[in-house]
């Protein structure tokens, strides 16, 4: 159903505008409560640091997680102490909790313990962002900068910098869910655009071009690395449980690899009962999402990174946006 409403998604046919009316509904709801927090009849929670929100506008897989990834990368390396907040879509329950490098995806979420692991930086998750960003602070009194991963429609969080991701798809139709992709009426401002394929139209921000590729190595439960390039002529089982599992199958090809069988999951899986392919020298490659959750039972599973490189220009406005709102600490 998922690829169905995304193929929906992509023109303005007659089955997508029979969705018109939930859509305008959607939208009346999604203007409704802007104004409720623009007339502060609903109040925004803001935290005693910059907060950057790293979000989209477009339902499943913008590619949020790896640029909220990227980013915490360079901050670190300009000498910030960046912490990470996230709501930890597809976990079991919606409490507070830190999230540490050991943590059960299935308590704090694939994507937070993705980034727990990947940057080092603490993590924290909760259903209210504002409440995971004050619990993070009070354990961690260090930490300089919030990076938000997801929540630009989360408007009880007080934010400093908005960040606006899309996939290569832009916004599709252009029409609000469920007669389109969008979340919210677009264009609407935030400060920068990241865009994977072509400029989103209408754009009233700035707006930064970023390349996706798989990296050149796979690497395992155990931490060892793989090239890839050791990979080509094996025998090949390839999965994902994303929300758009076939970009990671057309990566892997991009990279010259030749998979047997693709298979497909939703997005966030728990892969519970996921089972390896009988043939036992078939190597299986997925996501480091996914990873997270199948390494604990399958530390044979192969991992391939996936690596974001953004417009160096981006960097530098967010560094002379970041030294405006307070000095970074000393390295």
């Amino acid at each position: 159903m998922s690829a169905r409403l995304r193929r929906l998604w992509q023109r303005r046919s007659l089955a997508a505008a029979l969705l018109l009316p939930l859509a305008l509904l959607n939208g009346g709801l999604v203007r409704l409560r802007r104004r409720l927090y623009a007339a502060r009849l609903l109040r925004s929670e803001r935290l005693p640091v910059p907060v950057i929100v790293v979000g989209n506008v477009v339902a499943g897989g913008g590619g949020k997680t790896p640029v909220t990834r990227a980013l915490v990368a360079h901050l670190q390396a300009r000498g910030w102490r960046p912490g990470v907040i996230s709501r930890g879509y597809g976990r079991a329950d919606a409490q507070l909790r830190a999230v540490r490098p050991d943590s059960d995806a299935r308590a704090v979420g694939d994507e937070p313990l993705l980034l727990a692991r990947a940057t080092g930086a603490p993590v924290f998750v909760a259903r209210r962002r504002a409440e995971a960003g004050r619990a993070l602070l009070a354990a961690h009194p260090e930490v300089d900068v919030l990076v938000c991963d997801d929540g630009l429609q989360h408007l009880a969080l007080a934010r400093d910098l908005e960040i606006c991701v899309f996939n290569d798809q832009g916004v599709g139709n252009g029409w609000l869910l469920p007669a389109g992709p969008l979340r919210e009426p677009w264009p609407r401002a935030v400060d920068w655009v990241l865009h994977a394929g072509a400029p989103p139209p209408g754009a009233l921000s700035a707006r930064f071009a970023l390349q996706r590729r798989l990296a050149d190595h796979a690497v395992d439960g155990q931490g060892r690395r793989v090239p890839l390039a050791h990979l080509a002529g094996r025998r090949l089982h390839a999965l994902a449980g994303t929300a758009r599992p076939e970009e990671f199958f057309a990566l892997l090809r991009a990279r010259g690899l030749a998979p047997a069988h693709c298979q497909a999951f939703p997005d966030h899986h728990g892969f519970a009962d996921w089972q390896p392919p009988g043939d036992a020298a078939a190597v299986v490659l997925c996501t480091e999402k996914d990873a997270v959750k199948l390494w604990p039972r399958h530390p044979e599973v192969l991992a391939v990174p996936l690596e974001v490189r953004l417009d160096p220009r981006f960097f530098q406005a967010l560094d002379a946006r970041l030294a405006s709102l307070r000095s970074p600490h000393a390295p």
